[in-house]
């Protein structure tokens, strides 16, 4: 039976290498992008979906399919306010799941964040943390939470911290061993080959990946 795949950030980072994964791959019948504004790319799989995650109506009608990816992620300073920050990186993916479990969705996957935890002290990591328990209490038969460290990658935006890390962290990277393993940088490319083997391994129940292997 043709599947459907879900993607909501998928002009980010990984999402975008994501959507080029399923279509290169082949196993998703129908790969559908849950954009703002179309993505620069053109295949006969491909769905450009645009919608407002404000769009009730519409949201119910996208998230249709068999798995949901949620790679939608942002920084305090882009958003503007904490508060806004909330609303991209806990209210989006907390939305769109419960719509999507309504809709007979069974697997989910979630971007978070390494350190993720709901009683972090951290702003950041506690938001993560929170995004995480609100799945884990939906019920998914299927949920990869990933928890990726700093991201090796070309991005569209500039995010200095990561551009600095990107030229340090490597230096480093072979003394992250053990229990510091999972703060390695990681390629995007790898998160988002991660993803689609566990989407297309059926595995039920809820992992967490960290310390992701090159």
């Amino acid at each position: 039976m043709p599947k459907t795949a879900i993607v909501t950030g998928a002009t980010g980072l990984i999402g975008n290498l994501l959507v080029q994964a399923l279509l290169n791959d082949g196993s998703y019948e129908r790969v559908r992008a849950i954009v703002r504004k179309p993505l620069p790319i053109q295949h006969p799989r491909l769905e450009n979906v645009v919608v407002s995650f404000d769009d009730d109506r519409a949201l119910a009608e996208a998230l249709r399919g068999d798995v949901l990816f949620c790679c939608i992620g942002t920084t305090i300073k882009k958003a503007g306010s904490q508060a806004a920050f909330t609303a991209v990186d806990y209210g989006i993916p907390v939305k769109t799941a419960g719509i999507a479990i309504r809709n007979g969705v069974t697997q989910y996957h979630l971007v978070s964040a390494v350190g993720a935890n709901a009683r972090s002290a951290n702003f950041y990591l506690r938001t993560k943390g929170q995004t995480e328990e609100a799945l884990i209490q939906m019920g998914f038969p299927s949920l990869f939470i990933y928890r990726p460290s700093l991201l090796m990658g070309e991005r569209k935006e500039v995010r200095f911290g990561e551009q600095v890390g990107q030229l340090f962290m490597p230096v480093f990277k072979f003394l992250m061993v053990g229990g510091w393993r999972k703060y390695r940088p990681v390629k995007a490319a790898t998160v988002a080959a991660t993803m689609l083997a566990n989407a297309k391994s059926g595995a039920v129940g809820i992992k967490v990946v960290e310390g992701f292997a090159d």
